[in-house]
């Protein structure tokens, strides 16, 4: 259908113009165009690429799309080709459906005029805008509803005529199906991305809950959530604090921080972090152009900071600091792993502040324990020793037999003698002098010495010569305490007959064996000695292994590997 205005003419279709109107060439050029766009997997290309195709199949000088709001009322967005930026920041605001263009939007079917300001719809244009006269105009449609209106203006060679219809509706057929298959990509891109990210959260925090199976040092956990974090939310830094007690630590950074921060204290009053305690929730810090300090020596541009919530106790925070690629923000997806990934940190900073509160517990009561065990032996036999003494010195006072006086006072000069020896041994049960002194190997043979019994037969095999410096002292100690503990157990519970003391240096570890071949010991029982407890946790501490098992043919063995 026609119609005529004075000298416009404007053509509407509900029918879409025959491909046969379209010359053969402008044909060629409308498939190649067609084919670089559905070929594009980026929306913001495809609509670039759509408006210079618009240009160059219709001739037209100036080509634009307006794209619908979701209410479908009016445009939400106005792209153009053919207008420089001088005569685009001139003309002001951008277009949003009224007049001419209005009437695509209420009836979207092609539009064709000769002079658009003859057009009753007509507003006019704003100053600074280039004269256009010739009008074509479009919907683009996405699976049946309008996307969006393609406008074309001012034709080199003429008005525009039917052919130039059929090319453009065409045209924009070919960009409803490039943009669909452009966002269908996008989204299967972010969905894979989400993916992505959540195997990776996943697999930060399965790494966090192994290292709480196999590791029990909260340090070592919490240098595995600060780089693991970091890693996850590709931040720049990353910190952990504790808080406990009202107060909040700095207990491990990653990236590039200075690790001399750890250990610093932050003052909560008034700050941001204590913000995220009281109320445990995430702060998003955004880049405004200067630095923010997150805490006490740390400044960032932008930052998450989020809290370590576990069984609704804050026991710290986690801060990712700066993103790598120089975004002034961490964005949403950010937000959530990061969230995520702290709810399984706190899980396992809880149970690491938890093993080392039940160790020094354990430690502390087997500290007590051994030092009751000294008080007692001193109690049954030096102070029975000296009471004894003391009586024997107040009877031979009241003597008036010299004879019988001396005889008591050489009495008492042996008991002293034997105490003397016994107060020695018992200090070198304490802290052996000559570990100190001499170091290792003189000590272990000392100790072999005096642990060994008439219904004892006790034989050493120390081998740690070949290296001319000593071994550290907290590795001499260990070794010397954890032999000198399982001989004490042979003592006293093995009823063994024979035992052995096996001390070896080599490849950069130390290794010992001591095999008794008593009555062996119960596997079920063998934590609740705090004897074996304090084995073990000397063992540890030095990164060692223990092992403790019945032997072969009868008895006990007790294994420890130390590395140097």
């Amino acid at each position: 259908m026609r119609s005529r205005t004075g000298c416009s003419r404007a053509v509407a279709r509900a029918e879409q113009p025959a491909v046969a109107a379209i010359p053969e060439d402008r044909l060629r050029r409308l498939i190649e165009a067609g084919s670089t766009l559905v070929s594009e997997l980026d929306v913001e290309a495809v609509l670039a690429n759509l408006l210079e195709a618009a240009c160059d199949i219709t001739g037209a000088r100036y080509a634009a799309l307006g794209v619908l709001n979701e209410a479908g009322d009016a445009l939400d967005r106005f792209l153009t080709v053919g207008i420089d930026e001088p005569t685009r920041a001139a003309i002001g605001d951008l277009p949003r459906g009224h007049g001419v263009l209005g009437v695509l939007i209420t009836d979207p079917q092609p539009l064709r005029l000769s002079d658009v300001s003859e057009h009753p719809r007509s507003y006019g244009f704003p100053a600074g805008h280039p004269p256009m006269q010739t009008f074509l105009g479009v919907p683009l449609r996405l699976r049946g509803a309008v996307y969006g209106n393609l406008y074309m203006t001012e034709k080199a060679s003429g008005e525009f005529d039917e052919g130039d219809e059929a090319a453009a509706v065409l045209l924009a057929e070919w960009a409803g199906i490039a943009i669909e298959n452009a966002r269908l990509y996008q989204q299967a891109t972010r969905r894979a991305d989400e993916l992505a990210r959540s195997a990776a959260s996943i697999e930060a925090s399965l790494a966090v809950a192994r290292a709480v199976g196999g590791e029990t040092e909260l340090s070592r956990i919490l240098e595995l959530i600060v780089k693991r974090g970091r890693d996850l939310v590709d931040a720049d830094s990353m910190v952990i604090a504790l808080y406990e007690g009202g107060r909040l630590t700095v207990s491990a950074v990653a990236g590039e921080l200075d690790r001399a921060l750890e250990g610093t204290a932050v003052q909560l009053p008034g700050s941001a972090v204590a913000d995220v305690i009281n109320r445990q929730r995430t702060l998003h810090i955004h880049d405004h152009g200067t630095p923010v300090q997150i805490m006490a020596g740390i400044t960032a541009r932008a930052g998450l900071i989020v809290p370590l919530v576990f069984r609704t106790t804050c026991v710290g925070v986690l801060c990712a600091l700066d993103p790598l690629d120089g975004h002034a923000q961490f964005d949403v997806d950010h937000q959530r792993l990061l969230e995520a990934f702290a709810s399984s940190g706190a899980t396992a900073v809880a149970t690491g502040k938890n093993v080392a509160q039940e160790r020094m517990r354990r430690t502390i009561e087997a500290s007590e324990i051994e030092r009751r065990r000294w008080a007692r032996e001193l109690h049954d036999e030096t102070l029975q020793d000296l009471a004894s003494l003391k009586l024997k010195l107040a009877a031979a006072r009241r003597s008036d037999d010299l004879a019988a006086v001396r005889a008591v006072l050489d009495d008492v000069s042996e008991q002293l003698t034997i105490g003397i020896q016994s107060l020695r041994h018992l200090i070198g049960e304490l802290r052996p002098a000559v570990l100190d002194d001499a170091g290792l190997r003189p000590a272990l043979e000392s100790l072999i010495s005096r642990s060994a019994r008439p219904d004892l037969t006790l034989t050493a095999e120390i081998e740690l010569d070949g290296v001319a410096e000593r071994l550290p002292r907290e590795i001499e100690e260990t070794v010397y305490r954890v032999v000198q503990e399982a001989l004490t157990n042979i003592a006293k519970h093995a009823e063994a007959t024979a035992a052995s003391v096996t001390v070896r240096r080599r490849d950069g570890i130390v290794e010992l064996i001591v095999a008794d071949d008593g009555v062996g010991i119960d596997l079920g029982e063998t934590t609740s000695g705090y004897g074996l407890l304090g084995m073990n946790e000397r063992i540890d501490l030095v990164g060692g292994t223990l092992e403790i098992r019945p032997a072969a043919g009868g008895g006990t063995t007790v294994t420890a590997t130390i590395p140097i």
